[in-house]
């Protein structure tokens, strides 16, 4: 499915480097947290991957099989914005909230506390 030496490039996280993050966390049946997963990593994988913008997707699961966390890195808001405004977005998001209740939100990194 997805590029092993993607799936090993870590994650640079800054304040000001990228400008945005959009945070989703969804709330899914635990029955559902691995169909959900696979169809977010699809989504990024055949869609998100190519758009204008785009950074970085990491995506989550919480242990008691309740949550699935996505945390994206853009260029800007209105990277993000156009990519779930696009066609090809629409199939996946439909798929995806139909099965998992996202709460999503776009950030900016203010701080890293690294050990």
């Amino acid at each position: 499915m997805s590029d092993p030496a993607a799936q090993n490039a870590p994650t640079t996280i800054r304040p000001g480097d990228p400008p945005v993050a959009f945070v989703n966390v969804f709330t899914v049946d635990p029955d559902d947290q691995g169909r959900l997963l696979d169809l977010l990593a699809a989504f990024v994988e055949e869609t998100v991957r190519r758009m204008p913008g785009f950074v970085s997707a990491n995506l989550h699961r919480s242990l008691d099989g309740t949550r699935v966390v996505n945390y994206a890195q853009w260029e800007s808001a209105e990277a993000l914005q156009a990519m779930l405004a696009h066609p090809d977005a629409r199939p996946h998001l439909q798929r995806i909230t139909a099965i998992g209740r996202g709460d999503p939100t776009v950030t900016e990194v203010v701080s890293v506390h690294p050990r």
